[in-house]
């Protein structure tokens, strides 16, 4: 397995919500790309489309923190990726994105045969969100290869930032984005 360091679809997406993310530009470049890294570890021979879906859910799929200030984010992270794939004629792919965005804090497996990538997704974003902890048989060499290229530059600490202000305001029930 090789690290991949850069995503240019990524970072142009990214590029168009530079001044929404603000300091968190990196940091959360970082996680999507590490996230891309254990994607394309877990599933092997992906297609050059897959690729290409993944990375588009990839950008998005935390994006509505910024753009909506919101930590019920994964509604507007949903519209900001089918304004995106619409744009560019892909509204084919909009229930694929729509649920690997929706479904990537699923608590227990994503089952859904018609959407494979989603399970694929959740996996890989939980592997880097529990630090490696989580590795789903990914080899702990990779994964910690992936973290030393790709630090996390603060991400964990503004998502415990996130989730402790939840946590203040609603004790006793799971943020909106944990899906069981």
């Amino acid at each position: 397995m090789t690290v991949e360091p850069n995503f240019p679809l990524l970072d142009e997406i990214l590029g168009q919500w530079t001044e929404q993310l603000g300091p968190d530009l990196l940091p959360y470049r970082n996680h999507c790309t590490r996230m891309l890294n254990f994607c394309f570890a877990l599933k092997p021979g992906c297609t050059a489309e897959e690729r290409e879906q993944l990375i588009i859910a990839a950008a998005f799929h935390d994006l509505g923190i910024w753009s909506d200030g919101t930590i019920d984010y994964l509604p507007p992270s949903e519209v900001r990726a089918r304004d995106y794939l619409t744009a560019r004629g892909k509204t084919e792919w909009i229930p694929l994105v729509d649920r690997l965005i929706d479904e990537h804090h699923k608590l227990r497996a994503y089952q859904d045969a018609r959407y494979p990538l989603a399970e694929v997704f959740r996996k890989a974003d939980l592997v880097d969100v529990s630090l490696g902890l989580v590795r789903f048989g990914l080899p702990g060499a990779f994964v910690k290869e992936v973290k030393t290229r790709l630090p996390n530059e603060g991400f964990h600490k503004k998502l415990m930032s996130l989730a402790g202000g939840w946590f203040k305001l609603h004790p006793l029930s799971a943020p909106p984005f944990i899906k069981w």
